[in-house]
């Protein structure tokens, strides 16, 4: 069964929040991420989750909201999917620590545009 944007959106805002309370929990640190290979394990399943349901919003929903980078957030899924031996790991850093969070803020306001337009 295909999942609507909306589901998806909240699948995003629900997977980032579980992993940034587990982050949080666990005092997984910058230094912990580009050094420990559980933490990385930790963070590549959640993170490639996101990017698996923005690869799949709809067409309709990116070009009307064409300010967000849902191209890297999918490019980065099928990075950690297909490339692990050729993970960044500085660049995880700043996307888990720096983006991420900014990013799903805005999820959040478009899912709560979305809903109540209804």
């Amino acid at each position: 069964m295909k999942k609507s944007d909306e589901e998806r959106l909240k699948k995003i805002i629900s997977t980032w929040e579980s992993l940034s309370r587990q982050m949080k929990e666990r005092n997984i640190t910058k230094e912990d991420l580009l050094n420990d290979e559980f933490s990385q394990w930790a963070v590549t399943t959640p993170l490639y989750n996101i990017g698996e349901q923005v690869y799949y919003l709809s067409d309709e929903l990116k070009k009307n909201y064409p300010e967000q980078p849902w191209s890297m957030v999918a490019g980065l899924r099928h990075r950690l999917v297909h490339d692990y031996d050729g993970i960044n790991w500085s660049i995880i850093v700043e996307v888990v620590f720096e983006d991420m969070e900014p990013f799903v803020e805005e999820v959040r306001k478009i899912l709560f545009e979305i809903t109540s337009t209804r």
